[in-house]
């Protein structure tokens, strides 16, 4: 099984984020798989095992949290090369 979360970090204030990742763990550890779409990157990347970054249409990079933000062209075209984690 499988939930999709469209946009779950959006204009929500901090502790939400945190209620809403903790949740997102805990179904994790219950074996049901979670997909995540979403355009804030640090709170996204914190609780995700694998990310993929789309631009204009297409898939840019997929990997671990760790190698989408060492990734030169999504650091060129989505991040920023002054984004840290």
């Amino acid at each position: 099984s499988f939930m999709l979360l469209d946009e779950p970090f959006t204009g929500i204030d901090p502790l939400a984020i945190s209620d809403i990742s903790d949740l997102v763990r805990y179904l994790k550890q219950r074996g049901l798989g979670v997909l995540i779409t979403d355009h804030q990157v640090r709170e996204t990347l914190q609780i995700v095992d694998r990310a993929y970054v789309m631009y204009d249409g297409e898939v840019l990079f997929n990997g671990s949290p760790e190698s989408v933000l060492q990734n030169e062209d999504v650091r060129r075209v989505y991040l920023g090369e002054q984004f840290a984690a």
